[in-house]
């Protein structure tokens, strides 16, 4: 038999925290936790101060490195002051997180202005808040430093004790000049065989340029094409192969995520779930990424230390002899500077200490003894 419902006839049955159940019975009353009734008050949380800072960044087409340490700085800025809240802080409490950065952990310059330049965004950006103080942290002098290069000797050494991928990998960089994450950021269309030139995509500054490429590199890119696209294939056949596209390129054109040109040219030999959500539907979805940076890195330092080279040799110091050794070679600063990418010629010009042989071009007075 049906049940009419009952009326409430104050605002006790309203706003009681545990429902009344009526049944054909006697009414029973179940033990449910119901949240407390509040009027007015939006039952959606806002998300916490970080993922704030997080959605802002890539609201704003920031790289993902650059929010993964703007998002790190804030957060070693609110533990350094017991969690306290940024905005119940100011150029005090700034000044004291710069100092201990530089004083007490001997961080280098561009570091601790880094942190500055994170602590800024989170104020300006994140809680808008626009003090005076802000523009008057005191920054930090970055030293002015010369370029580690190797001799065209110790570059040939160095790539003998190279093999595989990372072997690959590494004279790709001396032979383009290429920074490491420009390089392990290829993509299958963007290298040109016909036309022997690389164009590297939103390079430092989120800039394209073309770069050279080297003939004696053609064969065993076209080899590492062929692994890549086995292993792409392989992806297919289990139902993943969608690699990561830029500015939601993936809700534009939804099959390009799994066409071969959108590839990478040196895919992981893993997969992994990647942290950036799919465009189309805003889930996690377990991606094959490029090769790591450190796994280069490693590579190259084991292959100066099997070498001997007495110099601190790093994937980017690759980067600096190709353009020494190209101005060396009499080609003019202006080519150099559009292969590397440099905004200004005065970049570039801190490659030219090494032509003056000897030091500065002069003849020591010891010599003349």
């Amino acid at each position: 038999r049906e049940v009419s419902p009952i009326k409430p006839q104050s605002s006790y049955l309203t706003h009681r925290k545990t429902p009344i159940v009526f049944c054909l019975g006697k009414p029973k009353i179940l033990r449910m936790p119901m949240p407390a009734y509040h009027p007015n008050v939006d039952t959606q949380r806002s998300p916490k101060l970080l993922e704030r800072m997080r959605i802002h960044l890539r609201t704003r087409h920031y790289s993902i490195r650059t929010e993964e340490a703007y998002i790190d700085w804030a957060r070693r800025f609110i533990l350094f002051h017991g969690k306290r809240h940024p905005r119940d802080m100011g150029a005090v409490e700034v000044e004291a997180f710069l100092s201990h950065l530089a004083v007490e952990r001997h961080v280098s310059a561009s570091t601790q202005n880094q942190a500055k330049a994170a602590l800024l965004y989170l104020y300006k950006q994140v809680l808008e808040i626009d003090l005076p103080w802000l523009n008057e942290v005191v920054q930090a002098k970055r030293p002015k430093r010369l370029p580690v290069v190797l001799t065209p000797t110790e570059v040939r050494e160095l790539l003998l004790h190279m093999d595989g991928t990372t072997g690959l990998i590494a004279q790709l960089l001396y032979g383009t000049g290429m920074r490491l994450l420009e390089a392990l950021r290829l993509r299958v269309k963007d290298v040109e065989f016909a036309r022997r030139e690389i164009v590297v995509r939103e390079g430092k500054g989120n800039k394209d340029r073309v770069t050279v490429l080297p003939e004696n590199l053609m064969a065993p890119l076209q080899a590492q094409l062929q692994k890549a696209r086995l292993l792409h294939e392989k992806d297919l056949a289990a139902g993943l192969g969608r690699v990561y596209l830029p500015h939601a390129l993936a809700a534009k054109y939804p099959q390009a995520d799994q066409s071969w040109a959108w590839q990478w040219v040196f895919p992981s030999p893993v997969r992994a779930l990647d942290p950036r959500p799919d465009a189309r539907t805003g889930e996690l979805l377990e991606r094959r990424n490029h090769v790591y940076p450190e796994s280069v890195q490693r590579a190259v330092r084991e292959a100066a230390r099997r070498t001997q080279i007495a110099k601190p040799v790093s994937p980017h110091v690759l980067r600096h002899s190709f353009a020494t050794h190209l101005l060396q070679a009499g080609y003019d600063i202006r080519t150099v500077q559009e292969l590397l990418g440099h905004a200004d010629v005065s970049t570039t010009m801190v490659y030219t200490h090494v032509l003056n042989k000897g030091g500065r071009g002069i003849l020591s007075p010891l010599d003349a003894l």
